[in-house]
């Protein structure tokens, strides 16, 4: 399954149509949820039970893992709905909040199949760029905040009024304990990435039109909905763990928060000893506690842009290659020794034509693409036969 590529939510469901519900309830999903790192907005992998053809990326797990949230939390709510029913239903949930909108080229390309508008939907959920160029070079490209739409659509099967309402609410209060959070604690950079990766993934409230008062702790110490705030001591933990201390300031102030959410402190430390494992088990790969310049941000941002161009075209890729037996050479030649400033642009012409073949590495046609490259050059000794079409459904 390619979640980049059209008709992947065909292919997800294709993929999970056998499979008995592995949830007796919505605890046990909220568990799935928080392994994935979904819940904390740190999307590290998938379900297991949802087979990737190539690596993810961490925009391609947050999708899935947010289709997969969706599904089952109707699943579990609605019983024996069909799948046409959950994708119609998600559809009017999105409408409901005002976030389902289409450009008008968009609209062109795609289908009236809800399932394709689906997948638009969530594409515009999960990005924090609003355009190509901004998915591109931003190192840190997904919504934080995404658990919030899961939050929302539960309530919205029991109760579809004021539904954008209730999620400015959740996502309020949300960002009140982040910050609050943070200022119980000796900031570091890592706290100031958190902070402008959670403020970029608002969506339906504007934080530089929020005061920044007490007054959220009486709407939670007032809040009946469980889940909601198992999410909020969630975040208040993960704001205040991530450097990996926890001093008397902060255990005042989490324990404080917990308090107030109706949780014993037994069942507070359960939450500060999960943050703690998945940062132990997963910091390496955290985006935002990567201490890299912006050099390094940049490559390791192109690196994975064309790595994923590459994988997804190999079948393309191999043929344009095995028709130029002089490239093919010169690649051969470059990793075991540097090429002349001759043999160097021969591969540059040759690797610009071949990219031109193939419509999706479009990317190195625009203005400075060429500076890419040197990273193509790198990776495509690596092409690996793939299916084209991995959304494909025999």
């Amino acid at each position: 399954m390619n979640p980049s590529s059209v008709g992947w939510i065909g292919k997800y469901f294709h993929l999970i149509k056998d499979d008995t519900i592995p949830f007796a309830g919505f605890r046990d999903l909220y568990g799935e949820l928080k392994k994935t790192g979904f819940v904390y907005g740190i999307n590290i992998r998938i379900p297991r039970k949802i087979e990737a053809e190539h690596k993810l990326t961490e925009d391609e797990c947050a999708k899935i893992n947010l289709l997969n949230a969706l599904y089952y939390t109707y699943v579990l709510e609605e019983k024996d709905a069909s799948i046409e029913e959950f994708i119609s239903t998600v559809n009017q949930f999105y409408t409901s909040l005002e976030i389902n909108h289409v450009s008008f080229f968009e609209k062109l390309l795609t289908t009236n199949k809800g399932s394709a508008k689906l997948e638009k939907i969530i594409e515009s959920r999960v990005y924090l760029g609003d355009n190509v160029i901004s998915k591109t070079f931003n190192s840190i490209i997904t919504n934080s905040f995404l658990y919030i739409d899961v939050l929302t659509f539960k309530h919205y099967l029991n109760d579809k009024n004021n539904i954008r309402a209730y999620a400015q609410n959740i996502e309020f209060i949300a960002i009140n304990i982040i910050y609050h959070a943070l200022n119980s604690k000796e900031k570091n950079k890592s706290d100031k990435k958190l902070a402008q990766l959670f403020e970029s993934s608002l969506t339906f409230i504007d934080a530089d039109k929020q005061n920044f008062d007490g007054s959220y702790r009486d709407r939670i110490r007032v809040n009946p909905e469980e889940w909601e705030n198992r999410y909020y001591l969630e975040m208040a933990c993960l704001t205040v763990w991530e450097d990996k201390s926890l001093d008397y300031k902060e255990s005042d102030f989490i324990f404080g928060i917990g308090q107030d959410l109706g949780f014993n402190a037994k069942q507070i430390s359960r939450s500060i000893e999960e943050i703690t494992y998945f940062f132990d088990k997963n910091s390496e790969v955290i985006p935002f506690l990567k201490d890299n310049n912006l050099a390094v941000q940049f490559y390791d941002s192109m690196s994975k842009i064309v790595n994923k161009l590459i994988i997804r075209n190999s079948k393309r890729l191999q043929k344009e290659l095995s028709e130029s037996k002089e490239l093919v050479a010169l690649l051969s030649k470059s990793t075991v020794k540097d090429l002349s400033s001759d043999e160097k642009k021969k591969v540059q012409n040759q690797l610009l034509d071949i990219c031109k073949s193939v419509p999706s590495l479009a990317i190195f046609m625009l203005p400075g693409g060429a500076v890419l490259l040197p990273i193509l050059i790198k990776l495509i000794p690596k092409l690996l036969p793939s299916s084209f079409d991995e959304n494909r459904v025999e």
